[in-house]
């Protein structure tokens, strides 16, 4: 399992764009073979910032990295010039693959 993550630091006044952005747009996950899950999370408010992440499950890492040369990626990410202006810097990248995964017990 391979999860790919973005942060982002956005500032207070820019949050409800940048939540309207991600949450209108059309995500194109799904299409693609190898994709889990997707999560896009609100952290905590510091220094006149928000901190947020998008947070994306694959089977491996060969399918996130396949995702991100498909049109697919290209196609959902079209309007991504337009966050420059909503969040502070570039967003920051990290990718980590699983050594351990321990699963919920059947209630």
């Amino acid at each position: 399992m391979y999860l790919a993550m973005n942060r982002f630091t956005v500032p207070l006044e820019n949050a409800a764009d940048f939540e309207e952005l991600w949450l209108s747009r059309k995500s194109r996950l799904g299409e693609r073979p190898g994709f889990i899950s997707f999560h896009m999370l609100k952290g905590p408010e510091e220094d006149g910032s928000i901190l947020y992440a998008s947070h994306t499950m694959w089977e491996s890492e060969a399918h996130f990295r396949d995702w991100t040369r498909s049109d697919q990626f290209r196609q959902a990410h079209s309007r991504a010039g337009d966050t420059r202006k909503l969040h502070s810097g570039a967003p920051r990248f990290e990718g980590f693959t699983a050594i351990q995964h321990i699963p919920a017990e059947p209630a």
